[in-house]
Formats: C-alpha cells, sequence, structure tokens
C-alpha cells in the first residue's frame, strides 16, 4: 500500500512537470509567470541555488580525434546526446536529455527529478515512470556518474557502449530506435570524453555563446550526415539548443519575436531534412551566416537574460 501511494504521489509530480513542460512546447516559450521559468528548474531541488545550478556548468572533457569521419561522428553523438527528443516517451515531454543528468557528459550534482531521484545528483534508472521495460516498480537510485571521470570507475566498457546506449534510449526511456549513424555517433561521443581532456578549470559559466555553439555544431552535424534521418535529428538537436536560448530571453519581447523566426526557419529546414528535399546544406549554411548577427543582437541584451547569475537568483525568489 504504501509503495503504491509513493508511486501515486511520484506520478502526480511528474505529470505536472511534463504538463507545464507541454504547455511551454505549445505555446513556444516559456511564460514568465509560470511555476518554473526555466524548464531545468523542475529537476532541481527546493531551494537549490539557481546561480550554482543554472548558471554554471562542468567544462566538457572532450577528445578531438585526427579522423575527419570520427570527429564527425562525434560531433551528431554530441548533439543526440543534448536533444530530449533522443530519449522520447514521458522523458522528452519533460525535457529531459542526456545531458540532463550528465552535464558536458560529467554528471549533475544538483539533478534531482521527482519519482526519479532520492537526493540530489542521483537517478534511478529502473524507474517505471519513464520505461515499461526496465521498471522494477522500485525507487532505487543511484549516483549519476561522470562519464569524463576514470575509465575504471565505468562499468561499461567501450567495445560495450552502442548496445548499452541504444538499451538506455529504447528500453529505459522508452524512446524510438535510433538511426544507425545517431548511435554510433553517442557510443562516439561517450568514448571520446576522458579525463586526459578535462580543461583546468572544473566549470564554466552557461553562456548564450555556448548555447549558440551547440546550435551551430548540431547544424553543421546535419550538414554531414548522410542520411535523411540523421539530418532530421540534426536540426532538431539544433532547434532544442535554441529553446535553450529563448527561454533566457523570455522577459525581453524583441529578442523573443526574433528567437522565433529563427526558431520556424529551423523547423523549415528540419522538414527539408525530413523528406530529404534538395537545397538543406545551402538552407544550414544561410542559416548560419545569418546567426551571427542573431548573436550580436542577443549579445547586446545578455546583461538583461536569465544568463546573468543576479536574476537566476531572483527566480527563486519569485517562484519559490
Amino acid at each position: 500500500m504504501d509503495r503504491r501511494r509513493r508511486r501515486a504521489r511520484a506520478l502526480s509530480r511528474i505529470r505536472s512537470a511534463i504538463g507545464l513542460t507541454l504547455a511551454l512546447t505549445a505555446s513556444g516559450a516559456l511564460a514568465s509567470d509560470t511555476p518554473t521559468p526555466l524548464r531545468a528548474m523542475a529537476w532541481l531541488a527546493p531551494g537549490a541555488d539557481l546561480a550554482a545550478a543554472l548558471g554554471r556548468q562542468p567544462t566538457e572533457c572532450l577528445l578531438k580525434p585526427d579522423d575527419p569521419a570520427l570527429a564527425r561522428s562525434i560531433e551528431i553523438g554530441r548533439a543526440a546526446f543534448r536533444d530530449p527528443l533522443l530519449l522520447g516517451g514521458q522523458a522528452a515531454r519533460a525535457g529531459l536529455s542526456c545531458e540532463s543528468c550528465h552535464a558536458g557528459g560529467r554528471d549533475n550534482p544538483h539533478f534531482r527529478f521527482p519519482g526519479l531521484s532520492a537526493g540530489s545528483g542521483t537517478a534511478d534508472v529502473t524507474t517505471s515512470l519513464f520505461s515499461r521495460v526496465r521498471g522494477n516498480g522500485v525507487l532505487d537510485p543511484k549516483p549519476i556518474p561522470d562519464l569524463a571521470g576514470p575509465r575504471a570507475a565505468l562499468k561499461t566498457p567501450v567495445t560495450a557502449l552502442p548496445a548499452f546506449i541504444r538499451g538506455l534510449v529504447v528500453e529505459e526511456f522508452d524512446g524510438a530506435e535510433p538511426p544507425a549513424a545517431v548511435l554510433k555517433g553517442l557510443s562516439d561521443y561517450v568514448s571520446a570524453l576522458d579525463p586526459a581532456a578535462c580543461p583546468s578549470a572544473r566549470d564554466e559559466p552557461v553562456s548564450l555563446a555556448g548555447h549558440l555553439a551547440d546550435v551551430r555544431r548540431a547544424l553543421a552535424a546535419a550538414a554531414t550526415a548522410t542520411d535523411p534521418q540523421t539530418a532530421e535529428r540534426m536540426v532538431g538537436a539544433a532547434r532544442a539548443a535554441l529553446f535553450r536560448i529563448d527561454e533566457r530571453y523570455q522577459a525581453l519581447p524583441a529578442e523573443t519575436r526574433t528567437l522565433r523566426a529563427a526558431a520556424r526557419r529551423l523547423a523549415a529546414l528540419q522538414a527539408a531534412a525530413r523528406t530529404g528535399a534538395p537545397g538543406l546544406d545551402q538552407g544550414i549554411e544561410i542559416w548560419l551566416t545569418d546567426s551571427q548577427s542573431l548573436e550580436r543582437r542577443l549579445a547586446a541584451r545578455q546583461a538583461q537574460s536569465l544568463y546573468v547569475p543576479a536574476h537566476l537568483t531572483r527566480l527563486r525568489r519569485d517562484h519559490p
């Protein structure tokens, strides 16, 4: 009986978070009077330091290969790693991606999702909330591992990564079967996370430049894709990255309108990728060129955006 009550309460909390995300997705933005103005606030502990949790992020420890083909595959995996639609199902509706738990491919000491975590920095990989296959009906979260930590601390050998990652996507989160190039890219990306490549600083500010770089890198990966399914996924990952910028500018109407226009152009590119229509590469090139002026405009107002730690701190006061 107690277990059923706990599960009911957890389901209620997660449905609230998912309902909020669906409403925001339908409107195309996060309204300023929503319970969680930034989507990631839904998976933080009550009273969390938002400036620390959402204003800074771990630095990425990514080895750069000499092989151009491997480098292209890693970029495909990197984009998919940050895209909530990879996981599908309830997780995608809540806006969760691989990076939600593994920020920058590392860990996330601030992560605490209702029904998935028992304490900050933990997650239950056998929860019935997300999976019909692996759910065991018991809340048994484990610490989130640092994927760029010592190799000896990671239980999955590199050779087993493709099958392991596929199991996470398809079985743990009920996601759709990833295109072969995306699955290989994810494996190559995780394999390229290495403590030897870690910068001297453990973390860095979350910034407009960093998020816009994610958009551009995902689009560049779309341009290198050799099949329509992967190209569509990569443009979708670019749209997801642009959304992370959009919600940081929610209080600035003019900038928001500019971002929505850019997002609509990405949606058109994604449709072209889906159908294999000609001109995708040219469309991506034009979008990337125009993103320079977009960046200048957004950078001019960044001091008024939610990239500023002081503004994040006020969010907690206004939305306890």
